[in-house]
């Protein structure tokens, strides 16, 4: 009788352990790995516009950050056209950003050097930038931030050469192609190709960000998007690709990546920004203001 009573006694352990694990498990999923903010297009500029609220977005901005402080967030990325023209724009809007509690990062736009040409030097210093494409880990994850105007007709002086081989490029595209896109050149390329290389060597899951989208077909994609699209489809380790430039939004998958379009800050007198929560088998966009939140499911990453 005694030996029954102990085994029982194990038994309702073991019950009690195994529901107790199975628990802390489902606790576990349901708790993002971590969280990072997201924000495109704040196009600050003093100017008045019936289709755009340019001087409200220090405002807006303001909100936003401080909405940012409140969470423990891994860091935050502006994903383009910080300003929307004029140099001295930077002063109003850099500031506020620069308040923000947790690392934060930008991503040029083609709105970022509507200055002077003896300006366009020097936007990406202005906003914190050593480098105009770099990257960054964070728990497991590699973040790509792209220079969509690496290959521009805007970005660089009149005169320099790299104008006069973007005005070669844009001649070859279909006719019509916007002149206000860019594309990512030959040397971003390879270094995309590399990091997503150490990225699957190091079993590391990716996003990119860029001001440009890429997917799905639009007249506010990069000039070389299909070969952005196909090279990121090689690789299993992308998790999504994110941008700005489309203030409408837009959404879209491809080779099991999610492409996410997020709306402008600029557009409207309501607020456009978005929380991102990172989980092992989805992310969780949690939109404020105009951005509508949304799901996208993960698959597996798999080994090298």
């Amino acid at each position: 009788m005694r030996l029954k009573n102990d085994i029982f006694k194990t038994l309702i352990s073991l019950c009690i352990c195994l529901t107790y694990s199975l628990l802390s498990a489902q606790s576990d999923s349901n708790k993002p790995l971590f969280s990072f903010g997201a924000v495109a297009d704040c196009q600050f500029c003093n100017k008045t516009s019936s289709v755009r609220k340019y001087s409200l977005s220090t405002k807006k901005l303001t909100e936003c950050v401080e909405y940012y402080n409140q969470l423990e967030l891994a860091f935050v990325v502006h994903l383009g056209d910080f300003i929307d023209r004029d140099f001295e724009s930077f002063e109003k809007v850099v500031p506020i950003y620069n308040r923000l509690k947790a690392p934060h990062y930008h991503v040029l736009g083609n709105h970022d050097f509507s200055v002077a040409d003896d300006k366009k030097a020097l936007v990406p210093a202005q906003l914190g930038l050593k480098k105009r494409y770099y990257d960054f880990t964070h728990k497991g994850w590699r973040f790509l931030a792209l220079d969509g105007n690496d290959v521009s007709l805007y970005a660089y002086p009149k005169n320099d050469p790299r104008t006069k081989a973007a005005t070669a490029f844009h001649r070859r595209l279909k006719a019509g192609t916007p002149t206000w896109n860019g594309a990512v050149g030959n040397e971003q390329l390879k270094w995309i190709e590399d990091k997503l290389k150490a990225a699957t060597k190091n079993h590391e899951r990716v996003i990119l960000f860029c001001h440009f989208p890429i997917h799905p077909a639009n007249t506010h994609n990069l000039w070389n998007a299909n070969v952005l699209t196909e090279l990121l489809g090689k690789y299993p380790c992308v998790a999504a690709y994110m941008n700005g430039h489309n203030h409408a939004g837009n959404y879209g998958t491809k080779n099991k990546i999610h492409y996410l379009t997020l709306k402008g800050m600029v557009d409207t007198t309501s607020n456009a920004f978005s929380v991102i929560e990172v989980y092992e088998d989805r992310l969780l966009l949690k939109g404020i203001g105009r951005q509508k939140n949304r799901e996208m499911k993960l698959i597996s990453n798999p080994k090298p």
